[in-house]
């Protein structure tokens, strides 16, 4: 097939401008201009669930994955900033990684993945 990644995520916001600035400073995610920004190789997922999944709020058809490589740094900076960060150890998996959750000015869920290493 012709598809090499996620090209770009695309959705509504009722404050464009203020997400741009938010996902910007908050997760390093997009730039001033028109939201690029380089990513590093890595593993994505790209998994439908079923729309009566309980693994993010029942009011919400997406949940932003972003892969990180320090989640632990990433939570207190977070935390430090005033964004409420949710762990569960039940949410980590050996083989696939570390895992937090937080949500963005509008409410919209990101869980945030720091895979694990190979061995």
């Amino acid at each position: 097939m012709g598809v090499t990644g996620i090209g770009g995520f695309f959705f509504r916001a009722k404050d464009p401008e203020g997400m741009r600035a938010w996902y910007v400073e908050h997760l390093g995610v997009g730039s001033a201009a028109y939201g690029v920004w380089e990513t590093q190789a890595g593993p994505s997922v790209f998994a439908p669930f079923a729309a009566d999944t309980d693994y993010f709020a029942a009011d919400r058809q997406w949940m932003l994955n972003l892969r990180v490589n320090n989640l632990d740094d990433l939570c207190a900076a977070l935390r430090a900033a005033g964004i409420a960060v949710a762990t569960n150890p039940e949410w980590d998996m050996p083989g696939v990684g570390r895992f937090a959750r937080i949500h963005d000015p509008e409410g919209n869920p990101v869980e945030l993945w720091q895979p694990d290493q190979p061995a």
